[in-house]
């Protein structure tokens, strides 16, 4: 990778609002958003293929080998900013060095309001489907190889979008764009095939929503999973911007 591109991604987990923040990417000029890029890669590998909707469109839809998907993507000089949406998990056992080589975001979200989104779609979801311990490898690899990265939290992007942005963009070193606050209603070009079963929210927004506590009461089948995430999301949220 040379100065000349910046190669952004964004790791996240389910239901962060990460597919919200690709969209906002995408209304810069100088940048060109990837959906996604490693899902195929993942359920190819994993068992998560017997359980995701829409996995053998998804599987031949996308380059499979995640050696070369990672390849191509520092490769890539299609535009000067690149966003890659990219979840943790779908990182499976790959050699991660190449995390040297670009622009690192870790996206959280408290897990009282993930963790029932999410299993509306997987039913009886697990630590591995859900990104936090993972999450926190990830924090533990970059600081063990001195590989700066950011953490920003699903809440407080919500609570002030504009705020949140500016910070991020500057940690970024990109200049913030009034545009990232808004697009058109309706899919993007570069939606992912799975758009239909995830999107449905974003497709009928025109922006970030305001922040909305969640007043339904916690599922009680999900209760063990919580336990086992908040630990991890107590050490993102400190780390957040």
């Amino acid at each position: 990778m040379t100065n000349d591109y910046k190669r952004i991604c964004m790791w996240s987990g389910p239901r962060n609002i990460s597919t919200t923040l690709m969209y906002s990417f995408a209304q810069r000029s100088d940048t060109k958003v990837y959906d996604e890029p490693l899902y195929a890669f993942y359920l190819k590998n994993s068992s998560a293929k017997e359980f995701h909707p829409g996995a053998e469109e998804i599987m031949g839809s996308q380059e499979n080998s995640g050696k070369k998907v990672i390849q191509k993507m520092l490769e890539n000089t299609s535009s000067t900013v690149q966003f890659y949406k990219q979840m943790t998990h779908h990182l499976l056992d790959l050699d991660l060095t190449f995390l040297k080589k670009t622009t690192n975001i870790l996206l959280t979200r408290n897990p009282v309001e993930m963790l029932p989104s999410f299993a509306a779609v997987i039913k009886n979801p697990t630590l591995k489907d859900v990104g936090y311990s993972a999450h926190c490898d990830l924090v533990k690899y970059f600081n063990k190889n001195e590989i700066p990265f950011i953490v920003i939290d699903s809440t407080n992007v919500l609570l002030n979008p504009r705020e949140q942005l500016i910070k991020l963009c500057k940690k970024l070193e990109v200049t913030f764009d009034e545009a990232m606050l808004s697009w058109e209603k309706g899919a993007r070009a570069e939606d992912g095939v799975w758009a239909k079963y995830w999107y449905k929210s974003v497709h009928n927004s025109t922006g970030f929503k305001a922040y909305e506590p969640k007043h339904n009461p916690f599922p009680i089948e999900l209760k063990p999973l919580l336990e086992e995430c908040s630990p991890y999301y107590k050490q993102l949220k400190e780390l957040a911007i």
